[in-house]
């Protein structure tokens, strides 16, 4: 109930599911998994560090605009690029602590992952609150983990499996035909599998684990790709830049489909600025709200089955937020986090629209409906946090006031971000 109501207040803290963590944890004799990186989304022994990369999914498509398909043959050729690139990392690093150097060295644990995953489905025309949609994350993300694995099997034949590999769980243990037997989204077959665990009992493998999805905070932004696997925040929303200043922000992906369909306007921008969804735009044709899915559209049904669909083929953990209106009572949240446990998610984060005193992205100001009215604190749960404040700390570079948050929020004074 603390928990519940701490994410109420402010979605803090996240929560993880330390039993699903360690179930997945590649090196039990080292150790058990107790905590995780800040974002939640990189289970970590003592002294490990994440090395992280992600793909930009919103250019791995081919065909003509309005005929588009995924592009199989360059997702694979980019996903061995960036296993290649990873386990580099490791090597030519400097690392602050030996103890640390040891560490990562002996596991070589590396997370690739997504972003632009909304991009991909709206140009595809594919709905993110739907089947159509959580099918192919699966199969996207099924894909990603096959060929990494590829990869990584066939730098242990030419750099060395990880130190730390007897005794893993891939040692003798068939844990690729074990974890996804039965489980197939359509491209990878139970016999790739096993052929690829027949690989690993020969030469091992490179890397303890080689898939993680992050949030993407930043780097997203740099490449103009949206974040994660997250759906867009707003189809339009105001962003607080530097000195207090407002900007409209129109999804690009969005803005042309409106140009070529005939019903863009500055006026409608706006409109839709204000709740940052065009579900309740009449002036939005169904077949485009069907496609261009905001946050607060999603139930958080759908949020989890995404998160859900990612989670399956991904060796560390998903970063992501469920998104809850304004309005949502604590029971709504706690019913979120019942669900993500049954669906086997290892962690999950909520967060309640204008919740925060800071929030890096707002829709545009509103009164707040009746419904939202603050409901009665328990007394137990007052006296375990009376003020109900939310914490701040000092930006590092500027000196700006900024909120201690659980995911990837910058200083927008002078972008400082504790995460990539």
């Amino acid at each position: 109930d603390l928990i519940v109501d701490g994410a109420w207040r402010n979605g803090e803290p996240g929560i993880i599911f330390i039993d699903k963590m360690n179930y997945d944890n590649p090196t039990p004799l080292i150790g058990d998994i107790e905590s995780t990186n800040p974002c939640g989304e990189v289970p970590l022994l003592p002294y490990e560090a994440c090395n992280l990369g992600s793909i930009n999914l919103g250019l791995m498509l081919k065909g003509e605009k309005g005929n588009l398909s995924v592009d199989w043959d360059k997702l694979a050729e980019v996903t061995k690029m960036a296993i290649h690139f990873l386990d580099n990392v490791i090597a030519i690093n400097n690392y602050p602590l030996p103890q640390i150097s040891e560490m990562v060295q002996n596991n070589r644990k590396i997370g690739l992952g997504v972003m632009g995953w909304a991009d991909m489905l709206m140009q595809l025309g594919i709905g993110y609150n739907s089947e159509e949609g959580t099918k192919l994350a699966a199969q996207v993300m099924e894909f990603i983990d096959y060929h990494s694995k590829v990869k990584s099997i066939e730098f242990a034949q030419t750099r060395g499996r990880f130190n730390n590999f007897k005794g893993s769980i891939y040692d003798g243990q068939n844990w690729l035909t074990k974890k996804y037997k039965g489980k197939s989204a359509g491209m990878i077959t139970d016999e790739m599998w096993a052929e690829l665990d027949e690989q690993i009992a020969k030469v091992g493998i490179r890397n303890a684990t080689t898939t993680c999805i992050a949030p993407t905070g930043t780097i997203s932004m740099i490449a103009s790709a949206s974040g994660g696997v997250e759906p867009l925040f707003g189809l339009v929303f105001i962003r607080d830049v530097m000195d207090g200043t407002k900007l409209i922000e129109v999804n690009p992906i969005f803005e042309a489909y409106a140009k070529e369909h005939g019903f863009y306007s500055d006026e409608l921008m706006k409109k839709i600025s204000i709740d940052g969804t065009a579900a309740h735009c009449s002036e939005v044709p169904e077949e485009a709200k069907k496609i261009f899915v905001a946050a607060h559209d999603v139930s958080p049904y759908w949020h989890v089955k995404m998160q859900a669909a990612f989670q399956l083929h991904t060796d560390n953990a998903v970063s992501k937020t469920v998104n809850f209106e304004e309005h949502a009572t604590r029971k709504d949240i706690e019913e979120a986090y019942v669900l993500a446990y049954e669906n086997n998610l290892k962690g999950i984060t909520v967060y309640r629209n204008n919740s925060r005193q800071f929030q890096p992205m707002n829709l545009d100001d509103k009164k707040k409906p009746e419904e939202a009215k603050t409901e009665e604190i328990k007394d137990e749960i007052e006296e375990y946090n009376p003020s109900g404040e939310v914490k701040t700390v000092t930006c590092p570079e500027c000196g700006n006031t900024i909120e201690m948050a659980e995911g990837c929020f910058i200083c927008l004074n002078c972008g400082y971000s504790g995460c990539s």
